[in-house]
């Protein structure tokens, strides 16, 4: 396979996996490659996602590294198999390559569970609202960049309607639905849209109020996406310089402790959609 110029987040974790597997094993690189027939820098380029690895060598590797887990090693080899990218690929060098690789994480998740201080989630976003968020940068999009980076977080949503969507659970923060971008029309439509979107059968929309009181969370909101396998989980979180990707197990045991324990301070669905109604008709 040729070499790859900018590795995906998803094929980078495949590449981590691989490694990790290997790790699990007690094998160093070069009893890795010995037992392949191999020289050890292939094994180094398929664990730095320099190079893809096919459906036949991931299974080879699985078996020289003795892993019990099949299902994990058919989830890994799942992931070899995707030879195309998705749609986002069409952004690819227009936008930064951190919302291409959330856009990758959100489509091949099977659960979301979703914490937003500031704003609402992008995937629960109305076009106008969108568009007033993005513009609220610094500094600030020209207008082809805008229309870019607005259209790309349109078909985000995508995934909420399709045959087999993944269940989304939102925790917003009332920060968020008091937040205004755009005019006090955008703000309502965005409310009346929220209210809408929570009676979907895949996704959950649960208000965390200021009466709750004070919570630790390491940025203005966590993405928390569940994998085919739980060893596949990713912790996404917001930062000023993009989205930061995190799968080290002791990161996602404590981003799964923040949101448990935010889900438990939040209002249930019945009082969330009576809180939002609320607060749409004081906009």
């Amino acid at each position: 396979m040729p070499p790859r110029s900018v590795p995906t987040a998803r094929q980078v974790r495949l590449g981590t996996e691989l490694r990790r597997m290997r790790e699990g094993a007690g094998l160093s690189i070069q009893e890795a490659a010995d037992r392949l027939g191999i020289n050890r820098t292939h094994i180094t380029n398929l664990e730095l996602a320099r190079f893809g690895v096919s459906e036949e060598r991931v299974r080879a590797l699985a078996a020289i590294y003795a892993c019990p887990d099949s299902a994990y090693v058919d989830a890994l080899v799942a992931m070899a198999r995707e030879r195309k990218g998705g749609w986002w690929e069409e952004y690819r060098g227009y936008i930064a390559t951190g919302g291409l690789d959330l856009a990758e994480l959100e489509y091949f998740a099977t659960s979301l569970r979703v914490l937003e201080i500031m704003h609402m989630p992008g995937l629960l976003q109305t076009e106008e609202y969108a568009r007033a968020v993005l513009g609220s940068t610094v500094p600030q999009w020209s207008a082809t960049d805008l229309r870019r980076r607005l259209s790309h977080r349109m078909k985000r949503r995508d995934i909420l309607d399709r045959d087999d969507p993944p269940r989304c659970t939102f925790i917003i923060h009332e920060a968020a639905l008091r937040m205004r971008f755009g005019t006090d029309r955008v703000l309502r439509a965005q409310l009346d849209s929220l209210l809408e979107s929570s009676e979907r059968k895949n996704v959950t929309v649960r208000v965390l109020t200021f009466e709750a009181g004070g919570f630790h969370v390491p940025g203005l909101s966590v993405t928390y996406a569940l994998g085919s396998v739980p060893q596949l989980d990713t912790a996404q979180l917001d930062a000023a310089h993009g989205p930061v990707f995190l799968d080290a197990q002791s990161q996602l045991v404590n981003h799964r402790g923040v949101l448990d324990r935010t889900t438990e301070a939040a209002l249930s669905e019945k009082e969330s959609r009576d809180f939002i109604r609320a607060i749409a008709q004081q906009t």
